[in-house]
């Protein structure tokens, strides 16, 4: 099982997936993609982020949410959305290995309808009231490390 299992919903920008793909595979993370991507996973932008790793990193790819929810349906319980739209911060909730992160496209974050349908398990990153928000790879650094800092604190008793 892997430690985590990052979603990213529609990315856009081929950097920050590999970025994501580099912190995934450094953590014992599953990263899982969902349609359309907004670049080619042949990217050299993507390798480039990724460095050479990208061939050994956990990577999935769905066609739709849908799809991965029918195939994952065991686990719902464990799914958590990041987003600006809500004011539960992520460092209140209390992750378990195995838990899925749930992250949007740069430019539109995650569907209403997501959001809506899931808001018990909404959570967001409180940044400072100028700032738009978080860039995607910098996100997703921070809902795996503080994830890990959990399961440290939990295990040290």
């Amino acid at each position: 099982m892997p430690l985590l299992n990052i979603v990213l919903y529609q990315p856009e920008i081929p950097s920050n997936t590999g970025n994501i793909a580099r912190s995934c595979l450094a953590t014992g993370s599953r990263l899982h993609l969902i349609k359309p991507l907004g670049f080619s996973i042949d990217d050299r932008q993507l390798k480039r982020a990724g460095l050479d790793y990208w061939h050994e990193a956990d990577v999935r790819i769905w066609e739709s949410v849908e799809e991965l929810f029918a195939a994952t349906r065991d686990e719902a319980a464990r799914r958590f959305f990041f987003t600006t739209k809500t004011q539960r911060p992520y460092y209140e909730a209390k992750f378990r290995p195995g838990d899925w992160f749930f992250f949007g496209r740069e430019t539109k974050g995650l569907p209403e309808s997501l959001l809506e349908a899931n808001a018990d398990r909404c959570v967001t990153i409180p940044i400072e009231s100028g700032a738009r928000s978080l860039n995607l790879s910098v996100a997703a650094g921070v809902a795996i490390f503080e994830a890990r800092r959990q399961f440290a604190a939990e295990a040290a008793g």
